[in-house]
């Protein structure tokens, strides 16, 4: 829509390569022989007292596989596969822990809602969402993002579930991309598509941070907090969280408009021309209707999957069935829907790694050591090192919530009694929330925007990581005085 709309605004020296497919050959098999290298060099390395040789040997697999994917020597999905063939046929992990990780049912709730996207895409209700948008907020890319975020944070309270909500989003984003002529896996993927997965990804951090039922972590984080006897309320935790939140959603998708751009920006045409064609497509169709119908009964599973003890992969599997029955999702979808294996095979092995590592007392070993720098230290020398260090430290995980069962309660004691208690529960929380995108692999709900086609892993981790810092520096600037305020 917003190509055709626009009828120039496409940068002419923007590159618009599909990242690792057209890295040069002999450059990508450099780079893979450098992550064996670190691999196997950090392997030979004697370990580390207080650690046991099994959790050193799986550390240099992950730190070997994590470089592998920044550098551009392999896709996330070959990385994955080296690792865990490198993990069991080396008897560092055995076989029944290695393939763990695709037994998780939010792991198949993930792939349920990358076939449910496409349902809405066939049924022709994600054409006719992509025009509303357009034709409200479409004047440009830019506006668009914003819309999105809106909406997620909109939804988020009625959702512990940011893997579900990033299941109600994707079909949105992945229509808007489509009919605009952007495509995933093709170089068309940076006219918009690219831009608009990011963005949305990054607002899913913020919107699990802005409410404290939006992120099934945040109520286990506030149960430990009760423990040390720092109560937080749903109100009070909006309130501490608002103005640096906010501020964030309202910076980061100028920040990635920036550094991340659209080949479209203005498009001043485009609401009228979006107009036009919602006249064009007339009253729904049935299966609009049905689609709309299954998509709306899965929302409403999912956000009341907690009180009434439902299964929210179920409910996706369900909405899935309803759409096979009605013949708007086919078996000849699902022939075309290699990206849902393929995330399936990469996110299930890095997480049994992760989850293993954790298992080990790797991460209490990290946060220890890292701990220990700053004793004695002034108190904020010590809240910015440990939020710094707790932040970086989620490169090393695949889970915001096995984050922070890892590392919240060390973190915590580690502070006291320097930094004031309420003050740190609450930025280590929130922390936890805002760090999702510094990697492809940080929180489930990235997954479905990674498998898109529309964003490469080496892309996630340079503009996660500067994403993440500029967030950091939000919350420590405006965060910090407004929770001593209102605390």
């Amino acid at each position: 829509m917003l190509a055709s709309f626009a009828g120039q605004g496409l940068f002419g020296d923007l590159n618009l390569s599909a990242g690792s497919g057209n890295t040069d050959g002999l450059r990508q098999r450099k780079l893979l022989l450098a992550s064996l290298c670190l691999g196997v060099g950090i392997a030979l390395v004697p370990t580390p007292a207080g650690l046991n040789d099994q959790a050193w040997y799986l550390f240099a697999i992950f730190a070997a596989t994590i470089f592998a994917v920044i550098s551009g020597g392999a896709t996330i999905l070959l990385a994955s596969l080296l690792a865990l063939v490198v993990s069991v046929l080396s008897g560092t992990l055995e076989p029944e822990v290695a393939y763990s990780g695709f037994s998780q049912g939010f792991i198949l709730l993930i792939v349920a809602a990358f076939l449910v996207g496409r349902g809405v895409v066939n049924s022709g209700l994600g054409a006719r969402i992509g025009y509303l948008l357009v034709r409200t907020f479409g004047h440009s890319s830019l506006g668009l993002a914003y819309s999105m975020v809106a909406t997620d944070a909109l939804i988020a309270p009625a959702f512990p579930s940011n893997t579900a909500r990033s299941g109600v989003l994707y079909p949105i984003v992945y229509s808007l991309a489509c009919n605009n002529a952007s495509y995933p896996w093709e170089e068309s993927r940076r006219r918009i598509g690219a831009y608009l997965m990011m963005t949305s990804m990054a607002g899913l951090g913020l919107s699990s941070a802005l409410w404290l039922t939006a992120m099934a972590a945040n109520p286990v984080g506030v149960a430990i907090a009760a423990g040390r006897g720092f109560e937080i309320t749903f109100g009070g935790w909006f309130l501490a969280s608002s103005l640096p939140t906010i501020a964030s959603m309202i910076i980061m998708p100028w920040l990635l408009y920036r550094l991340f751009p659209p080949g479209i920006k203005a498009t001043p045409q485009a609401p009228g021309a979006a107009a036009e064609k919602l006249r064009e497509l007339g009253a729904m169709s049935t299966n609009e209707w049905i689609t709309l119908g299954t998509f709306a009964g899965m929302v409403i599973g999912w956000g009341l999957a907690g009180p009434l003890g439902l299964d929210a992969t179920a409910i996706a599997f369900l909405g899935l069935a309803v759409l096979m029955t009605a013949g708007i999702f086919t078996l000849d979808d699902i022939k075309s829907s290699g990206d849902a294996l393929e995330t399936l095979i990469w996110f299930a092995i890095l997480y049994a790694i992760s989850t293993e590592l954790d298992r080990l007392g790797f991460m209490q070993f990290v946060g220890d050591l890292l701990g220990a720098y700053v004793d004695g230290l002034s108190w904020p020398v010590t809240y910015v090192s440990l939020l710094l260090i707790y932040t970086t430290l989620h490169y090393l995980f695949v889970s915001q919530t096995a984050h922070l069962l890892a590392l919240f309660g060390i973190f915590l004691g580690i502070s006291q009694p320097e930094v004031r208690l309420e003050l740190m529960v609450m930025m280590l929380l929130l922390a936890t929330n805002f760090f999702s995108m510094i990697t492809p692999q940080g929180s489930s709900a990235n997954v479905i925007f990674m498998g898109s086609g529309y964003l490469t892993g080496s892309e996630v981790y340079r503009c996660g990581g500067v994403v993440t810092g500029v967030f950091l520096v939000v919350y420590l600037i405006l965060g910090t005085p407004w929770m001593l305020l209102v605390l």
